[in-house]
């Protein structure tokens, strides 16, 4: 069984009441809607989906967990007197808004669409060894927006300065622009772990 640690760092999909995806929430805010009965648990089965809620949920996992059926790759929860797995994907029975469809501006967002990757080398780094760099420099009128904010290594961002791409000789991967879709969805449904997410993300 998987221990508690691990399933903390789990994302679970929420949808509104229409079944419209509306945020990614943590295992613990999910699993405090389906204890307080204001969600429940949406499980892709065969193409098709089935809801429970909190104690239906738990009698499934518990009968799975008897059957010898559950997945050592799975996120389970041990408590006292049973154990229940970690939904995918949690429906809010009384929230009726709509997604916001504007994907927010915001460095981690910057990483995520540009894959962590510096757009200048192609090279692949964590968080702490890249930086933003303006693609038309502050100087001369460039603005903090999607289109003109890249992913850049600090060693590529030194190199380029104040200087535009064809002023310093470098070369953009891709031309920099707003995401179609919060790059953290993007991110998640190539994870076969949230596959399931796909059915409503389409």
């Amino acid at each position: 069984m998987i221990s508690a640690r691990r399933f903390l760092s789990t994302s679970v999909l929420a949808l509104n009441r229409t079944y419209m995806p509306v945020h990614v929430v943590s295992v613990r805010r999910a699993f405090c809607l389906l204890w307080k009965g204001t969600a429940e648990v949406v499980s892709v089965e065969n193409g098709a989906w089935m809801a429970y809620d909190f104690n239906s949920w738990r009698e499934v996992c518990e009968l799975r967990v008897e059957l010898g059926e559950y997945e050592e790759s799975g996120d389970w929860i041990s408590a006292v007197s049973f154990v229940v797995e970690v939904p995918r994907i949690v429906r809010i029975l009384t929230y009726d808004r709509l997604p916001k469809n504007a994907v927010k501006f915001s460095r981690r967002n910057v990483f995520l669409r540009d894959d962590y990757r510096c757009q200048y080398c192609n090279r692949q780094y964590g968080a702490g060894r890249l930086s933003l760099d303006h693609v038309t420099p502050r100087s001369r009128g460039g603005t903090m927006t999607w289109d003109n904010i890249v992913t850049a290594c600090l060693d590529c961002n030194v190199r380029k300065g104040g200087r535009t791409p064809a002023e310093a000789g470098v070369r953009l991967l891709k031309n920099p622009a707003r995401p179609s879709r919060n790059p953290v969805l993007s991110r998640q449904i190539s994870n076969e772990k949230y596959e399931c997410w796909r059915t409503f993300l389409r």
